[in-house]
């Protein structure tokens, strides 16, 4: 045998050895991974995250088992980790079937607007969109997410898509009745608060809409009883009651106004908030037309020491300081 054939021979084991190896490795981790897919069935998540961590360890660019690890993570409610997780597999993965792209990206998009991040979750359901065209859902949530980035025409177009392929989708219908109740547009507005409400009439939400519309109409005594209805929402609560107190103001009903922002005030869970600033406000007004100055300076004091710039505040306080002083 020659040297050449030796060689020959030499480099085929060579060549043969590192595909049995690479064979041999690409085999087993499947298993590996089988292994973490199987803890997170038995809900054995402690052990699943520990199994996932350490083939990372061995291979970081594993994006299918960074990807299993951000289940495991929500499974365990640990959100920010998993956002960690799925946004590595988001920049790097290449979707070839081994991830459930559709699923993937519907969760992708929940945690990007989770963390405040809508921008991203608008690509999502701009990209979910394409996956699933007919999913009227993805259509609302795209607009959602744009309308909260301040793209009010293209929230717009969005919420007459998912109008377009669902037409009882309740949602959808209120969101594009608060865009035409913002653009002043009463009517069109008053005619897509009224479907949703009735498609969803436990929804309350939409009553509160409904009022803003009738005051706007300054059909103030029916603007009221829909505040009222919208009060069984505690996310509107208190600002219901304050449209409420306005309504009152409005048919110089001072006593049922000043009852209102009394309870507005309440009802506060920041005291700091523009809405509870806004009650203490129109409370101190009710209470200077009553001549009831002394509770008058009370609230304005309380929203002087949360903001000093708001509206004519700081020249109440300075007004009624003098006339108190002149008065001792």
């Amino acid at each position: 045998m020659n040297v050449v054939t030796t060689t020959v021979i030499a480099s085929l084991v060579a060549i043969i050895i590192i595909a049995t190896i690479f064979i041999v490795k690409n085999l087993a981790t499947p298993k590996k991974l089988g292994t973490v897919q199987k803890f997170i069935k038995e809900g054995k998540f402690q052990a699943a995250e520990k199994a996932a961590k350490a083939l990372l360890s061995k291979n970081p660019r594993d994006f299918l088992t960074h990807y299993w690890l951000g289940k495991v993570y929500l499974e365990q409610k640990k959100t920010d980790l998993a956002f960690q997780e799925f946004k590595t597999v988001n920049e790097n993965a290449v979707f070839n079937g081994d991830i459930p792209e559709v699923s993937f990206r519907h969760t992708m998009a929940q945690l990007y607007q989770k963390f405040n991040d809508n921008t991203n979750a608008l690509k999502e359901y701009l990209l979910l969109v394409k996956r699933e065209p007919d999913n009227a859902d993805n259509y609302y949530n795209a607009g959602k997410c744009a309308e909260k980035e301040n793209q009010m025409s293209n929230a717009f177009v969005m919420y007459q898509k998912a109008i377009a392929l669902d037409k009882r989708h309740a949602k959808a219908h209120s969101a594009l009745g608060t865009i035409l109740l913002r653009n002043e547009q009463y009517e069109e507005a008053l005619a897509q608060i009224r479907l949703a409400i009735k498609l969803e009439p436990e929804d309350f939400s939409n009553y509160y809409y409904l009022g803003k519309i009738l005051k706007e109409q300054k059909n103030y005594s029916a603007a009221i009883k829909e505040f009222e209805r919208s009060e069984r929402n505690p996310e509107f609560r208190q600002r219901a009651l304050i449209e409420e107190g306005a309504c009152y103001m409005e048919v110089d009903q001072t006593a049922n106004a000043q009852e209102n922002f009394l309870r507005a005030v309440q009802n506060s869970k920041d005291d700091s908030s523009q809405e509870t600033l806004y009650a203490r406000y129109f409370l101190a007004n009710c209470y200077e037309k009553t001549h009831n100055i002394e509770k008058a300076v009370e609230q304005w004091s309380k929203i002087f020491q949360h903001n000093k710039r708001f509206r004519d505040v700081a020249e109440k306080l300075e007004q009624y300081h003098d006339i108190q002083s002149n008065d001792s």
